[in-house]
């Protein structure tokens, strides 16, 4: 999963110059948490409506009609644009897209095509790619396993015990435990599996009987 193909395209992108009144209504207006700032072609900052919103009801608490002028004639996005912000590449794998998020505690990313913004990636992009992963509009059935060292065909045996029982096969995928760097990359791994079955309790036991601990399961609604 590329990031070109879940960014949001084209954003809207403003300069340093632009008043910060105004940029709190295009992002209001666009419905979006953050736009790049850009000047002479090139990324400078990003400007959030959080960061809008702070300014704006710091003025407004003052109560002061000079405070509240200053504010929408003077301040600028510039003035409290987040400098040098992180970004991701259009080519880059979503699963690193997420990875860059989660180190820098943010939840809105630049998309960079070399030198030119060419989209934005926020939080609402990365839940979606979740919510695909686990089956979140589908009615899916599932287990997570106690994490075990993962081996030549383990995973393969995991979903011939699964269909055995019966149960259409959806999706399965090891999950680290904590923060793995490739140096512990053989550690541990709880492994999810989603799948359509009547009846859970009849995987769960297949895999218990093939020596698989099951941590928990939830049987799809009907």
């Amino acid at each position: 999963m590329i990031v070109r193909n879940w960014m949001q395209p084209n954003p809207t992108v403003l300069t340093g110059d632009t008043l910060l009144s105004e940029a709190k209504r295009i992002l209001s207006e666009a419905n979006v948490h953050a736009l790049p700032v850009v000047d002479d072609g090139r990324l400078r900052g990003l400007i959030t409506r959080a960061g809008c919103l702070r300014a704006a009801h710091a003025a407004l608490r003052t109560q002061d009609t000079d405070e509240l002028s200053y504010f929408s004639n003077h301040v600028k996005v510039k003035d409290i644009m987040v400098r040098n912000p992180a970004t991701i590449d259009a080519d880059d794998t979503m699963e690193h897209c997420l990875q860059i998020g989660q180190e820098h505690g943010v939840g809105q990313l630049p998309v960079m095509d070399g030198d030119h913004v060419v989209g934005m990636i926020s939080a609402i992009e990365m839940y979606s790619l979740a919510a695909h992963f686990l089956g979140a509009w589908e009615k899916r059935s599932g287990v997570t396993l106690a994490p075990m060292e993962l081996k030549p065909g383990t995973m393969g045996h995991i979903a011939d015990i699964i269909e055995a029982a019966n149960a259409e096969l959806l999706a399965i995928y090891p999950i680290s435990i904590g923060h793995l760097n490739a140096s512990s990359a053989s550690h541990a791994k709880k492994v999810i599996v989603r799948f359509h079955a009547a009846d859970t309790d009849t995987v769960i036991r297949a895999l218990g009987n093939a020596g698989f601990e099951v941590i928990e399961s939830v049987q799809a609604m009907h």
